[in-house]
């Protein structure tokens, strides 16, 4: 009974004196509602692995919309109104020209490449210096990743470059840049904006991202042919910006606890999404009555010839997309000696 009033009198002081460590609760939003699968549940899954971890700061999710729109979440995490974001670079491209370069590359670094160059070359640091550069007050961390997505939801069958003229196509990233080349006319729409579009006939085509999370959001009963392989996105690298004031006021064990969920996260994120896509594409022929495309090897070839000239008019534009683009060619040119060595081949579109 001693030991135990003992115990009640430290408790009781602890409180009266201030010894208890408040928490700080951060407002998040997220690019990606939370019943969205892969994706939305990413989100989610960062925010349970961070409270269950640390004892002086927790997250709070928020479904996009509920705070800001998808697309005003840079600038709401940069301004304060909102403290931190779960999101991914690519929906910066109209703000940044080199955003899309920490998102997806088109014929660039899948999953392991791309976590190689962010992690432990120079990835990171250039990302960072993105946001800082461009004037934008937020602290950036890896948060998530996954393989490559389909390329794209048609209406009709593609069999040559003139089918895709005249098309009008939601499209992410940098790919957008390529597909306005061979006369398709690109928008950027969030998530839940794109099936309303689809109906009523706003766009004829679409891509958004993998097999699962498309059929959740029900392309299929409009467009019925996918198509693959993902060539404008081998990853997708997805983001927690935290507003720099409020990084920078929390102490150095939250920012490391932060940091450690990220890295957590980048890893169920990505085997959710290895794990449950092929049961999406059977499931999309067996009863949603879609038709799994290949893109022909022309029209790859179309693809990348395309590609490759939007990143020299890209590079010769903007000085920062140039130093990112030439970073990450130059460790691509290292990683090649590993990759070529060490894989077994894959014929393209295997």
């Amino acid at each position: 009974m001693k030991l135990k009033a003992i115990a009640l009198a430290t408790t009781a002081a602890l409180v009266s004196t201030g010894g208890a460590q408040a928490q700080e609760v951060l407002e998040m939003t997220s690019a990606f509602g939370k019943n969205l699968p892969i994706l939305g549940t990413a989100g989610v899954d960062f925010v349970e692995k961070i409270n269950s971890i640390s004892e002086s700061v927790e997250f709070e999710h928020f479904d996009p919309g509920e705070l800001v729109p998808t697309l005003e979440a840079l600038d709401a995490v940069s301004n304060g109104s909102v403290d931190a974001a779960y999101t991914t670079a690519g929906y910066w491209q109209g703000k940044i020209t080199a955003a899309s370069l920490f998102a997806a590359v088109p014929f660039g670094p899948e999953a392991g490449e791309f976590l190689a160059w962010m992690l432990y070359d120079d990835g990171a640091e250039l990302f960072q210096r993105m946001y800082d550069e461009n004037g934008y007050n937020v602290r950036v961390t890896p948060c998530g990743i996954i393989a490559p997505e389909t390329s794209g939801w048609f209406k009709n069958e593609i069999n040559t470059l003139a089918d895709l003229e005249g098309l009008n196509m939601r499209f992410f990233g940098l790919g957008a840049e390529v597909m306005e080349r061979l006369g398709v006319s690109t928008s950027l729409l969030a998530g839940g904006d794109i099936f309303p579009a689809l109906e009523r006939g706003a766009i004829d085509a679409t891509e958004f991202s993998m097999p699962r999370i498309d059929a959740r959001l029900g392309f299929y009963n409009i467009a019925k042919f996918n198509y693959f392989p993902g060539w404008h996105q081998p990853a997708t690298l997805f983001e927690l910006l935290i507003n720099k004031d409020v990084w920078e006021g929390l102490d150095e064990r939250s920012q490391k606890q932060i940091e450690v969920a990220c890295l957590a996260n980048i890893t169920t994120n990505y085997a959710e999404g290895e794990a449950t896509n092929f049961e999406a594409m059977a499931d999309n022929e067996a009863n949603n009555g879609v038709t799994n495309m290949t893109w022909s090897p022309e029209i790859l070839a179309a693809f990348e010839e395309n590609w490759n000239a939007v990143a020299a008019d890209l590079a010769a534009e903007d000085e920062y997309f140039a130093e990112v683009w030439a970073d990450l060619q130059e460790f691509r040119e290292g990683y090649k000696v590993w990759n070529d060595a060490i894989y077994l081949p894959r014929p393209r579109g295997n």
